[in-house]
């Protein structure tokens, strides 16, 4: 039987259910413990989710369970919870209205329906044409790791140098890289992602045999994959702080770029691999590293500009 209880948010009275639901088994890390870390990590968190699309990746039978993807914002929501309509490319599906988590009940309403991981769009509603963020997820094919991301990633942020772009790392609290660069200036997918897509050619030029910028995975064995295509009106990226679905409950985590460069050198993988509980001292410690994704305010190189550098 389910057992239900109701929790007081910010001013909101939610029903809450299995909180001692174990949904990540290896770690006994319960429903409850995922909607504490939400409510702890939301002053932080709950600014990179505002006004965005978020597709829920729910979890009702744990990380070793059964799993399913939702755009479509359920209808069974509360009223309070904030939507906005995207356009489909299904055919018989001419729109999606996408839940945004806009606030802490949002948010532990989600969770509490074991909505684990947050991916969402990179772009703000009602501008859902224009991406506020350049992004890059860094993908080791086996054996590279996260080690071999960090010099990949190093490159990437060289090449955002000679542009006088400044770019921004976290984990995916997976297994990658991910690699952001502030736009929040006027822009469209289109030169987003064709910007993206000519610099992670030229990266696998330069370097062939670390790097791959095809999707195939025939091609990645031993390689980094620059995934560019994340820069798409209609593809979503895990947030930031946002849990992972693994054995244990890793959080895709702002870093530096030393720590970035000391992964490297000491060739430590497990230097940037954090649980929920570090990541709340780090920010404790350190605040959000990736505050100025939200605020930074730079602009993509004229066309010649990024002609010269590819030649």
């Amino acid at each position: 039987m389910s057992k239900k209880s109701e929790l007081n948010v910010a001013g909101r009275t939610l029903a809450v259910s299995n909180l001692d639901k174990v949904l990540y088994p290896e770690a006994g890390f319960t429903k409850g413990q995922v909607i504490d870390y939400y409510i702890r990590i939301a002053p932080v968190l709950l600014p990179h989710l505002k006004n965005r699309p978020i597709t829920l990746k729910r979890y009702p039978d744990g990380v070793e369970g059964f799993f399913f993807y939702e755009k479509q914002c359920p209808s069974h929501r509360p009223e309070w919870v904030t939507t906005t309509t995207v356009p489909s490319l299904r055919r018989e599906e001419k729109r999606i209205d996408y839940c945004m988590m806009n606030d802490l009940p949002a948010l532990v309403w989600a969770a509490n329906l074991a909505d684990l991981e947050l991916h969402t769009f990179l772009h703000r509603a009602p501008a859902i044409t224009r991406p506020t963020a350049l992004a890059f997820d860094l993908d080791p094919g086996p054996p590279a790791d996260i080690v071999l991301c960090c010099q990949v990633g190093l490159w990437l942020k060289a090449a955002f140098a000679e542009f006088r772009l400044e770019s921004f790392a976290k984990t995916s609290g997976s297994k990658g890289l991910q690699i952001f660069v502030p736009l929040n200036t006027a822009t469209t997918y289109e030169k987003t992602k064709a910007f993206a897509h000519m610099l992670a050619e030229r990266l696998e030029r330069e370097h062939p045999g670390v790097v791959v910028s095809r999707m195939q995975k025939s091609l990645r064995k031993g390689k980094v994959l620059i995934d560019w295509s994340q820069n798409d009106d209609h593809k979503t990226t895990v947030n930031v702080y946002s849990l992972r679905a693994k054995a244990q409950p890793t959080v895709s985590t702002p870093v530096t770029w030393d720590e970035v460069e000391q992964c490297l050198k000491r060739k430590a993988p497990g230097r940037l691999s954090f649980l929920s509980g570090e990541v709340l001292r780090r920010v404790e410690k350190q605040g959000d590293l990736f505050a100025p994704v939200l605020t930074l305010k730079q602009r993509l190189p004229s066309a010649k500009a990024i002609q010269q550098a590819m030649a």
